[in-house]
Order: structure tokens, then sequence, then C-alpha cells
């Protein structure tokens, strides 16, 4: 068992990752594409500090967290009508190093973040130099902030997140293998929105079922999905703790641009395997996304996703 900052003990098992680009991350510097075409990026998630994430994710056009943030926002308000900002914990699954976070609780945009981390001015910093440097930036562009928590297998990157200041606890646990631990069950209780962008694909309907066991309440789950990524399996589990999943059909949310032909042409096979017509988004070289948001029945049928994300 290893210790994070927060305190709490978590479990160190080891995964091989596949996120919802498909790409396989098991910690090991890996890069190029597998023999299916998919880019791999394996090299960047689990790093001691995240410049190797960003200088890279910044030559593909990565924009998805931007996404993110605008349509987190925006429920995030929401549910503050009926909260206050310190008794709104959002659980950011596959949270990496605090990305969603330093965009949701800061005056930041994803712009921002990759001028940071590629700036001459950090590259000759060790990461916990970097890593204090950042304590005192994003303390200065702090807004109100709500408790963010964090679960991603990359320990590196998790630790990275909360010694910055950005996770007010985060844990490597592996949900899709076992329960949480008792610590991280009890920081799971109340969560309030459970936020995903990059890791459907990589964490199934087994960690969604964990986690809605632990937090003890109906809380509301944001996911971004690749569109050629199932997502029923999730919904399934969702529909059995009393939350009815909606898909925004008015748009899709464009992730980063395909590394080449290769990828390219792989995605747009699959995507045409399973139905679904890539003309304008796949076709044009980059993957896209869609957003699927659940809630309480009642919820839903008050305010359908299409009013309430009208605004993003």
């Amino acid at each position: 068992m290893a210790e994070t900052e927060s305190g709490h003990a978590l479990d160190s098992h080891a995964q091989e990752r596949h996120d919802q680009n498909g790409h396989a991350q098991n910690g090991h510097a890996q890069n190029g594409h597998a023999k299916d075409g998919k880019a791999r990026f394996d090299h960047i998630y689990n790093q001691p500090d995240p410049r190797p994430y960003f200088q890279t994710l910044a030559e593909f056009d990565y924009e998805i967290p931007a996404h993110g943030q605008a349509m987190f926002s925006v429920l995030v308000g929401k549910l503050l009508e009926e909260k206050s900002p310190e008794d709104l914990a959002v659980l950011d699954l596959c949270c990496s190093y605090g990305v969603n976070a330093a965009l949701l609780n800061h005056d930041l945009t994803l712009d921002d973040l990759y001028e940071r981390y590629r700036s001459p001015e950090l590259a000759g910093l060790s990461s916990q130099d970097l890593a204090d440097d950042d304590a005192e930036f994003y303390a200065r562009r702090r807004r109100s902030p709500i408790p963010m928590l964090g679960i991603d297998t990359a320990d590196q990157a998790v630790s990275y997140a909360s010694r910055a200041g950005l996770l007010a606890d985060g844990s490597h646990e592996n949900l899709e293998v076992a329960d949480p631990s008792e610590g991280l069950r009890r920081c799971l209780a109340g969560v309030s929105l459970i936020t995903v962008t990059g890791g459907i694909g990589y964490i199934s309907e087994h960690t969604f079922d964990r986690v809605l066991q632990a937090t003890g309440g109906t809380p509301w789950v944001a996911s971004f999905a690749l569109r050629w990524v199932p997502y029923a399996a999730i919904t399934a589990v969702l529909e059995k703790h009393g939350l009815v999943t909606e898909t925004l059909a008015t748009r899709t949310f464009p992730q980063r641009r395909f590394t080449g032909e290769a990828e390219r042409s792989y995605v747009i096979s699959e995507l045409e395997r399973i139905g679904i017509d890539p003309t304008g988004k796949e076709s044009e070289g980059q993957y896209h996304a869609d957003f699927y948001l659940s809630r309480p029945a009642a919820q839903v049928e008050a305010l359908p996703l299409e009013e309430l994300a009208a605004g993003v």
C-alpha cells in the first residue's frame, strides 16, 4: 500500500490501460502505432510532471478538456443553485495531471496550460520545483473553488496533481478490479458530480458501479466518449443506480487530430462497421466524442439536456 499526500492508503494494482482513443497505457515508454493503426502515447500518461503530456498533445490539437470545461461549468452552475461550493464535490475519473480540475476551478483556458507547460522558463525546473511553482500559480488564479477529487491508475500523475494543489484528494486505486478502500470510500461519500473526458474505454461499467455504490447517492455523471467507443453497458449500470442517461444529439465534440492516415483509416473503418457516418467529422481528420449526462429521472424531465446545454 502507498500513501498519497492526502493521507489515505491506496492500492497500486498494475493494469494495462486503454483510454478512449484505444491506446494501451501500461506505464511503459512506448510510442508509435499499434498493428491496428491506433496511435499510442504511453510515454506521456504517467510522468513525474505534465510537461511531456502537454508538449506531445499540443502537436495534435488535443482539445477535449476545453469542451469539458465549458460543459462542466454549466453543470456545476446548475448544481450550485441548491448547494454551496464547499458542499459540491466533483470526482474526475481518469484525472491524469488534474487538467479538468485546473480548468474548472481556475481562471484559465486550455491554451493557457499549453503555453505554460511548453514555456522555456519552466523547461529547466525539476518536477518538484515545477509542482511548487504550480501550487503558487494555481493559488493566484483560483476562483471560488469546489472540492475536486481525482482517480487515475497513473500514480505519478495523481501525485503531481495533489502536490500542485489541484486535487483535494487523489487516488490511484484500480476500481476496474477491486472495490475502493475505506479511505477512498470516505472521500467518495457525498460526491455531486462525476466527470470523464479521456477515459471511457479504459474504465468500464465496473468502475462506475463501484464509485456509485461508494457515493451513497445519485450524483450526476457527465462523460465524453469517442463515437466508436460503446457506452451502453455504462448506461445500464447507471440506470441500476437510479440515473437516466441522455445523449446530446445536437452536436459532437472534436477531441484531437489523427496522427496520420493509418489512424484515420482505422477509425473510419470502425465507425462504418458499427453504422456511424464519419462524414464531416472523423473524415475531416479529427476524433469526435459524444456527450452523455446521467441524472435522476425527475431532473431530466424538469430540464432536458438539450435545454441545459443550450449555451455550450
